[in-house]
C-alpha cells in the first residue's frame, strides 16, 4: 500500500460515511450536554482518581454510556479529515509549509475558542461552575491538530506504529489513583498527560492520551485514500477485534483499566475511566465507532437520503458544537425546572435543541460554501 489513489477516489470529495458518522456523534454529544444542563444527572467525570460515578438506575447510566463515543469520535474523525485535507491541498498545488500553517492556525483557533468562547457557556451551568481556566475537548483537539500535523506526511505503517506506541505507552504514564489531588500543581502534566486541577485551572482532556486517536485517524485516512472499499471492510473487523479486546482487558481488571472496577455488575463492567481514556475506554468506544462507520459505508443511495440530517450537522461540526452549548444552557435557564428534569423529561429539550439548530446548520453550511477558502469563516 503506497498511498496512491488506486480506486480513483479524489481526496477533495466528501465521503458520506464520514459525514454521517460525524453527524451522529454530534447528536450524541448534544444528548450528553442536554443531560448536563437540563437533567443535571450528568456524572462529575470518570477520572483516573478520586470519586468514581456510581449509577443507581440503568437509564441514567445508559444515557451516559451511549454518549461516550463522542470524544474519541471527534479525535479520530479529525485525524482522518486532516489527512484528506492535506492530500487534497497538495493535489491543488499547496506546499507542505502552507498545509502545516493552515493546520497550526486551525489548531490554535480551537484552543482559543475553548478558552475564550466555550468556557463562557460552561459558566452558565445551573449547578454552578467555579473553574477559572478550563482545558476541555476543543483545546485538546487543537493541541492534537498541531502535534498531529507533524505526522501527516508519514506512511501508514509509521502512523500505525505511533498510534500503538501512544495507546500502550500512555498507559504506563498514568499516575496511581491514590495520587489524586496531589498533582494539581503540575501544569505540564495536566495539559499533556492526566486530568485534574484546581478552581484556577482544570483539565479533563490532556493532549497526548487523545493524540493516539488523531494519529489513528491519520492512519485510517491513508487506508481510505489507497482503497476506500477495503478500508471500510477493515474497519468492521478492527471494530470487532477492539470489542473482543475490551472484554478481555476489562475482565482481567488490571493493566489497561487505570483503576479497578467498583463492583461486578454490568454497569461497572461498562464504566471504564474516560479522563484520560484508559485502554478499555478506547477499545470500547472505537470498536463501536468503526462498526458504525462500516455500516454507514454500506448504505445505498436511497438509504443515504434518509440520513441527510446527519450530513447537514456533520458538515458544520464546530458551528454546531459552539451553538448547542449556549442553546442548552439557555434552555436550562429559561425553560427547564430548577434542579433539573428526569432523564425522560430531558429528551424533549434535547430534541427541541436539535430542531432549533438544524435550520441554522443548513444556513451556515450554505454560507460557508459560498465563501473563498481562505476566509476566516472557512476555519469553522
Amino acid at each position: 500500500m503506497d498511498g496512491k489513489l488506486q480506486t480513483g477516489i479524489q481526496p477533495h470529495k466528501r465521503l458520506f460515511a464520514l459525514d454521517a458518522l460525524r453527524g451522529l456523534i454530534m447528536l450524541l454529544m448534544a444528548l450528553d450536554h442536554a443531560n448536563w444542563f437540563i437533567a443535571q444527572k450528568h456524572s462529575t467525570g470518570e477520572h483516573w482518581g478520586g470519586p468514581f460515578p456510581v449509577y443507581n438506575d440503568a437509564l441514567t447510566f445508559l444515557t451516559r454510556l451511549v454518549t461516550h463515543p463522542a470524544a474519541p469520535g471527534f479525535a479520530f474523525l479529525m485525524g482522518v479529515g486532516m489527512l484528506l485535507f492535506a492530500e487534497s491541498r497538495k493535489a491543488r498545488g499547496w506546499s507542505k509549509w502552507e498545509i502545516w500553517r493552515y493546520l497550526w492556525i486551525r489548531g490554535a483557533l480551537l484552543i482559543a475558542l475553548q478558552l475564550f468562547v466555550v468556557n463562557r457557556a460552561w459558566e452558565l451551568s445551573p449547578q454552578g461552575w467555579n473553574v477559572q481556566i478550563y482545558w476541555g475537548v476543543l483545546a485538546s483537539l487543537g493541541g492534537g491538530m498541531i502535534l498531529g500535523s507533524l505526522c501527516v506526511w508519514l506512511p501508514w505503517q509509521a502512523l500505525a506504529g505511533i498510534a500503538i506506541a501512544l495507546f500502550v505507552g500512555m498507559e504506563f504514564t498514568h499516575p496511581n489513583p491514590a495520587q489524586w489531588g496531589t498533582l494539581n500543581e503540575v501544569p505540564l502534566g495536566l495539559l499533556l498527560g492526566f486530568s485534574g486541577g484546581t478552581q484556577r485551572f482544570f483539565s479533563t482532556y490532556p493532549v497526548l492520551p487523545w493524540l493516539e486517536l488523531v494519529v489513528f485517524g491519520l492512519f485510517f485516512g491513508r487506508w481510505l485514500l489507497a482503497n476506500r472499499k477495503r478500508a471500510y471492510h477493515r474497519a468492521v473487523w478492527l471494530g470487532v477485534i477492539f470489542l473482543i479486546l475490551f472484554v478481555s482487558v476489562r475482565a482481567l481488571d488490571g493493566f489497561g483499566n487505570i483503576r479497578p472496577r467498583l463492583g461486578d455488575s454490568w454497569m461497572d463492567f461498562l464504566n471504564p475511566v474516560k479522563y484520560p481514556p484508559a485502554m478499555t475506554f478506547t477499545l470500547l468506544t472505537m470498536g463501536v465507532i468503526l462498526i458504525v462507520l462500516w455500516a454507514f459505508s454500506q448504505a445505498k443511495e436511497r438509504a443515504q437520503a434518509f440520513f441527510t440530517p446527519l450530513l447537514v450537522i456533520g458538515r458544520v461540526p464546530l458551528f454546531f458544537y459552539i451553538a448547542h452549548l449556549f442553546l442548552y444552557a439557555g434552555l436550562a435557564l429559561w425553560l427547564a425546572p430548577q434542579g433539573g428534569t428526569s432523564i425522560t423529561g430531558m429528551i424533549p429539550y434535547w430534541i427541541l435543541g436539535v430542531l432549533i439548530l438544524y435550520p441554522l446548520c443548513i444556513g451556515y453550511g450554505k454560507l460557508k460554501r459560498k465563501k473563498p477558502f481562505h476566509t476566516v469563516l472557512r476555519f469553522f
